[in-house]
């Protein structure tokens, strides 16, 4: 053994299978439930991302972070920059999300709704169209460059950067107005960072999901490091068993395995084929596997031709393949669960019951108290109103706390336009002979003229002297 604890032809073969250069990985096309699912997964979510932006909702883009005028349009509400707690809550729930679903049944989230599976999915479609079928495909590519071979690569390539400029305008769609956004592309009126993010993110998409592929799965996403602290021997995993399929070897299908000492795995490598990273789910369970299932089709189909039972590959836990019981109900799940159910509701019940309107009292620290030409004692505080509906509202303030206890201002009337942030120097001043103590509680009420419901109240002290006794 060596200092570092490898033997050194281990250390070789390490050293060269980092630095060796990458080899094209050619899926296998599958069909079967897991396919099913995980093409219906592409379908719907791309989908929603290109459809979701042209939708409208009361003469306005659905769906729009406008970030010139600082406003967040998500179907019928509004958010401010001020609404920051909300985004945090959604990326609690979305990384509770992934712990809770890891913990019961693995990768689901790279298998069937990772944007790099999902795109990936795409282009692999998009270049099975045009180049054919896996054989064909490796057929080709060995080919020395002809006509044909350079019109099938330069159509696939084209398709894909189409398509990848679609996706990066439809992604500055959610950020600028995609109608004009779409004719001024092809104007070509656009600003500088719109066609900076446009050309950005297409080049992202095409280069991830045309050409990294699995690299970006096995070398730059890192939940392929960390998955292994969040499952445990009864997390639902996609897995060989060994047990039933070993020893491996080719056969006839007449033939009977037991008679020749063989396991129901025939060595077709089939499962191997489909692997979108390339590899050998009969290892064991391995980093590279984003949990997408097409082993699990492919080696199913495998075992209904040779008249087998199906389940060689499968999910299941490693409790089960020991013969073990399996804990779906564990602390682990228990505690993930019941936090994201939680924060889940409390997100939804505080956005649900949000209150359009952002209001403080600040009372001016400056001065305590003074009294007033006609005997009142009065205290001044700065009233900060930010309107975070999308039309303007006139409000009313009043107070409470004192007795007599009256609200002096400026103004007429209070009127903040949508997105407007006021602020208006009020003084309340009572009769000295309502005051009883030093310090004293006041309730400041804030009531929009024209919807009652919409409304806020801030607690403020109100400093005076002690009336004489």
């Amino acid at each position: 053994m060596s200092e570092a604890g490898f033997k050194p032809g281990v250390a070789v073969e390490i050293e060269q299978s980092l630095y060796s250069k990458r080899k094209k990985i050619y899926p296998r096309q599958v069909h079967g439930l897991f396919a099913a699912l995980r093409t219906s997964g592409v379908v719907v979510l791309l989908g929603l991302y290109y459809i979701i932006p042209w939708l409208q909702w009361d003469d306005r883009q659905m769906v729009l972070f406008d970030l010139p005028v600082r406003k967040f349009y998500i179907f019928g509400m509004v958010f401010w920059p001020q609404d920051f707690f909300y985004l945090a809550l959604l990326l609690i729930i979305a990384a509770m999300s992934l712990f809770f679903f890891t913990a019961v049944a693995g990768r689901l989230w790279c298998g069937y709704a990772c944007p790099q599976t999902v795109w990936t999915e795409a282009f692999l479609w998009i270049e099975r169209k045009i180049e054919g079928s896996r054989p064909q495909q490796m057929k080709r590519d060995k080919a020395p460059m002809s006509w044909n071979k350079f019109r099938v690569k330069a159509s696939k390539h084209f398709i894909w950067i189409v398509f990848s400029l679609f996706t990066g305008l439809t992604f500055v769609g959610y950020f600028s107005p995609i109608r004009e956004l779409t004719y001024n592309f092809f104007t070509f009126n656009n600003g500088p960072w719109e066609i900076f993010w446009i050309f950005f993110y297409g080049f992202a998409t095409y280069g991830n999901a045309g050409w990294l592929r699995e690299q970006v799965c096995t070398y730059m996403c890192p939940y392929a490091r960390f998955q292994s602290v969040m499952i445990d021997n009864d997390t639902l995993v996609i897995s060989y068993d060994a047990e039933r399929g070993d020893p491996r070897g080719s056969r006839k299908r007449s033939a009977d395995p037991k008679q020749q000492g063989l396991g129901d795995c025939i060595d077709c490598t089939i499962c191997v084929q489909v692997c979108p990273t390339g590899i050998d789910i009969r290892d064991g369970l391995q980093y590279e596997c984003i949990g997408c299932a097409a082993c699990i089709d492919a080696c199913d189909d495998v075992m209904d031709e040779m008249g087998y039972a199906k389940g060689l590959i499968r999910y299941t836990t490693e409790n089960t393949l020991k013969g073990k019981v399996t804990h779906v109900f564990r602390p682990r799940t228990l505690a993930y669960g019941f936090i994201l159910l939680v924060i889940t509701f409390g997100a939804a019940y505080a956005m649900l019951n949000r209150t359009p309107l952002a209001f403080d009292m600040i009372r001016d620290r400056n001065t305590l108290y003074r009294e007033t030409s006609d005997g009142l004692i009065e205290n001044v505080y700065i009233v900060k109103i930010m309107n975070k509906d999308k039309r303007a509202h006139r409000y009313q303030l009043s107070v409470s706390g004192l007795d007599g206890i009256s609200l002096r201002m400026d103004v007429d009337h209070i009127e903040v336009n949508s997105g407007e942030m006021v602020e208006i120097p009020v003084r309340a001043v009572v009769n000295s002979g309502a005051i009883h103590r030093r310090s004293n509680e006041l309730s400041f009420k804030l009531v929009a003229e024209d919807v009652e419901d919409l409304a806020m109240t801030e607690d403020a002290r109100f400093i005076g002297p002690l009336a004489e006794r």
